[in-house]
């Protein structure tokens, strides 16, 4: 059976988005101390739209959103803050270093909280981190080939 030839409507992930409870204390940790830009900060009405990127990369950006209106209620917004504090609202972001090792050594000295030290794994070397609020983070040096 063969399969209809689509062209393919999406092209992009352009934003991805994770909540955190405080977008002063976010920008702290995403700029200060693991070196992304801020790439917009605009209020809207209820709601700060804060997004980041790596340095060159404008066109993958981490939206630091603040559980509440208008997307969520108060109490549904108290829930999640909750959860994200135990490291279980989903928040996982994976990035990509040319050496583990030295960027481990570097976010540690910064009192980034390590998580899980590096691992030589089948594709590479890794460890894992979270943010001040519990969001869970993986940082990996790929093998070659």
């Amino acid at each position: 059976m063969t399969l209809p030839s689509v062209l393919p409507m999406l092209t992009a992930i352009t934003i991805t988005q994770i909540y955190v409870p405080d977008q002063d204390q976010a920008l702290d940790f995403y700029v200060g101390k693991l070196g992304f830009e801020v790439q917009s900060d605009m209020n809207f009405g209820p709601m700060r739209w804060l997004t980041v990127n790596l340095p060159g990369q404008p066109d993958r950006a981490v939206l630091l959103e603040k559980p509440g209106p208008p997307s969520m209620s108060e109490e549904t917004a108290a829930q999640v803050r909750d959860l994200i504090s135990k490291g279980a609202a989903g928040g996982h972001l994976f990035f990509q270093c040319d050496d583990a090792y030295k960027t481990h050594a570097e976010l540690k000295a910064k009192g980034v909280e390590i998580t899980e030290e590096p691992v030589d794994q089948p594709y590479g070397i890794d460890f894992g981190l979270r943010d001040p609020f519990g969001n869970h983070l993986r940082i990996a040096q790929m093998k070659q080939g």
